[in-house]
């Protein structure tokens, strides 16, 4: 299957790749992993994998820079990985929104995912106690 067709849209037929639509989902994604980067950055100050990652993706979304294949792929995985390397579950999903938003690059429906990993670190960084489903009591 190739990339993309001589229509120059994603497999999915959905959004152009290149196009206003596709950089606009990338600017989105972009703003709701940085939204939650402070969770992660305040845990791992020094690991600048994911905010490089939103600051490429932010970038290519106002057409100030060109991305590849082989950059996005290292800067999504790299969040990805910090992600692996953070102790708390709102620093991970922070940095995982980071790579989902940076994949949007290459699919556009990974900007899916970081609106869904910002959500999930928003939840983890409250500390809620856990809700245990409510059983029926015996009368």
């Amino acid at each position: 299957m190739k990339a993309k067709g001589a229509a120059g849209l994603t497999p999915d037929r959905s959004v152009e790749r290149n196009s206003r639509n596709h950089r606009r989902f990338a600017l989105l994604a972009a703003r709701e992993a940085e939204r939650v980067l402070p969770l992660f950055e305040r845990e791992r100050p020094k690991d600048k994998r994911p905010r490089q990652a939103i600051e490429a993706i932010r970038a290519w979304g106002q057409g100030k820079r060109e991305l590849g294949m082989a950059e996005v792929r290292e800067l999504s995985l790299g969040s990805h990985a910090a992600a692996r390397g953070a102790g708390s579950d709102a620093a991970r999903f922070a940095a995982r929104a980071a790579g989902q938003a940076v994949a949007t690059w290459h699919v556009p429906t990974h900007a899916m995912g970081a609106p869904m990993y910002a959500c999930k670190a928003i939840i983890a960084s409250m500390n809620l106690p856990s809700k245990k489903p409510r059983g029926r009591t015996a009368a």
